[in-house]
C-alpha cells in the first residue's frame, strides 16, 4: 500500500502532497487484488490488498462503477481520493473514481473463495495462488524483513558479503549428505564422466571458503541456500533453507562470538517486532500462540550460558537435553560452549584442557 500510505503520510504531517504521482491533494492510483465485494442500493464497497500488508484497503464507490468482472480474486487499478475514514476500525478509505479491471477472475473455478480460512494443506495444492493467503503472506513479509535486518545488521558493523558458490566439490560437514550433481547426457552416455571432472555438490554450507575470505576481510559473512540430503521428513531436516555464517578473524575469545550473535538474534527480533506488528499477531492469534511472547523474551533478557549439566562425560546433546536447558533458563536463549573433543570436526580448536579434552565451540538453543 506503498501509495497510500505516502498520501497518508503527508496528510498528517504537512497536508501538502510531495508525491511526484498525485496530481492533486490525496488523489492516488492503487492496485491490487480484489478480497471482498459488497454492493448495495447506494454505495460500493470493495477490500483490496496489494500484498504489502495484512490489511485491505477499504474502497467507496458508486454502484454505477460495478461491472460483471469485478469479483472476488479479481486484479483492480482504482484512481480516486485517499479521505479519513468514519468508522472505528480503519482509519483511512479511498473514494473511487474509476475502476479497471485489469485481470478477471472466474469465481466459480477460482480455488479459493471469499470469506473462507483454507487449511494450509489444501493452499499448498495451488503454488501460484498460496501466497494470497493470509498466513503465508505474513510469514513471507516477516522473512523479507529478517532477511533485511539480517544483510544490515552484518554490514552496519563492517562485515563484508561473500557469495559462496551453490555448485561446489566440497563436503563441509562430513556426514557424506549431499545432493550430487548429474547432468542429463551423462546418464545416456556409455562412459559417464563429470561435468567438471570431479564429483559436484549443492553446497550443505559456505564455511570453508569463508574461512579464505576471512584471511583477508577479517569479517566476512554469508547468507544462502543450502542443501542437506538427510533421510528423514521431520521438520528438523530441512532437504533446503537459508543459513547465515560469518567468520572473524583475530579473535581468541568465545564471548566475542556470542556476543555478535546475541546482538544478530536480537537485532533481527526487534525490527520483526517493530515492521511486522499485524503479521506477528495474526501467528501469535492462529499459528502459535506463545511465540510472541517468546520473542520478547529475547529482547528482555541477556542469553545464558549455564555451566553445570547432569549428562555423562562425551555425550552428545539431544533435542530434550536442549529443550530443558531453555526452560530451566526462563525461556531464554542459551549457549553450550567447549564441547567434548570427540564430537566435533577436526578444524575445531583444541583447548588442550586435560583429561577431558574439549574443543573451542559454542551452540546455541532457543524455543521454537
Amino acid at each position: 500500500v506503498f501509495k497510500a500510505r505516502m498520501g497518508l503520510g503527508a496528510t498528517r504531517s504537512s497536508g501538502r502532497c510531495p508525491c511526484p504521482w498525485q496530481c492533486s491533494l490525496n488523489w492516488i492510483t492503487f492496485k491490487g487484488w480484489v478480497r471482498s465485494v459488497r454492493s448495495q442500493k447506494e454505495v460500493l464497497f470493495l477490500h483490496i490488498n496489494d500484498g504489502s500488508s495484512l490489511e485491505s484497503l477499504q474502497v467507496v464507490a458508486d454502484p454505477s462503477l460495478e461491472k460483471r468482472d469485478l469479483t472476488f480474486g479479481s486484479a483492480v487499478e482504482v484512481q480516486g481520493k485517499l479521505v479519513k475514514s468514519p468508522h472505528k476500525m480503519q482509519n483511512m478509505e479511498l473514494q473511487a473514481e474509476t475502476i479497471h479491471v485489469v485481470g478477471p477472475c472466474d469465481i466459480w473455478s477460482f480455488p479459493l473463495k471469499m470469506k473462507e480460512r483454507h487449511p494450509l494443506e489444501y493452499v499448498r495444492q495451488f503454488p501460484h495462488l498460496r501466497c494470497r493467503n493470509n498466513t503465508l503472506g505474513a510469514l513471507l513479509r516477516i522473512r523479507s524483513e529478517a532477511t533485511a535486518s539480517i544483510h544490515s545488521f552484518f554490514q552496519d558493523n563492517g562485515y563484508v558479503h561473500i557469495h559462496t558458490p551453490i555448485i561446489t566439490s566440497n563436503d563441509c560437514e562430513g556426514a557424506g549428505e549431499l545432493f550430487q550433481i548429474e547432468v542429463s547426457w551423462a546418464k545416456e552416455s556409455v562412459e559417464k564422466s563429470h561435468f567438471f571432472n570431479v564429483p559436484a555438490f549443492l553446497t550443505v554450507s559456505g564455511q570453508l571458503h569463508l574461512e579464505v575470505m576471512a584471511g583477508a576481510f577479517t569479517h566476512v559473512f554469508t547468507f544462502g541456500p543450502t542443501f542437506r540430503a538427510e533421510n528423514s521428513q521431520s521438520r528438523r531436516h530441512l532437504a533446503e533453507f537459508y543459513m547465515v555464517e560469518a567468520e572473524l578473524s583475530f579473535t581468541e575469545s568465545l564471548q566475542d562470538i556470542m556476543q555478535v550473535m546475541e546482538d544478530l538474534f536480537k537485532t533481527v527480533t526487534s525490527t520483526v517486532l517493530s515492521k511486522c506488528p499485524r503479521d506477528v499477531e495474526l501467528f501469535h492469534k492462529y499459528v502459535a500462540p506463545a511465540q510472541k511472547d517468546r520473542l520478547e523474551q529475547i529482547l528482555k533478557h541477556k542469553f545464558m550460558m549455564p555451566l553445570l549439566l547432569s549428562l555423562q562425560w562425551g555425550c552428545d546433546l539431544q533435542t530434550e537435553h536442549e529443550k530443558y536447558l531453555v526452560k530451566h533458563c526462563g525461556e531464554v536463549p542459551v549457549f553450550v560452549v567447549n564441547y567434548p573433543y570427540d564430537l566435533k570436526p577436526f578444524y575445531m580448536r583444541d583447548n588442550e584442557d586435560g583429561p577431558q579434552h574439549t574443543v573451542k565451540c559454542l551452540s546455541s538453543a532457543a524455543t521454537v
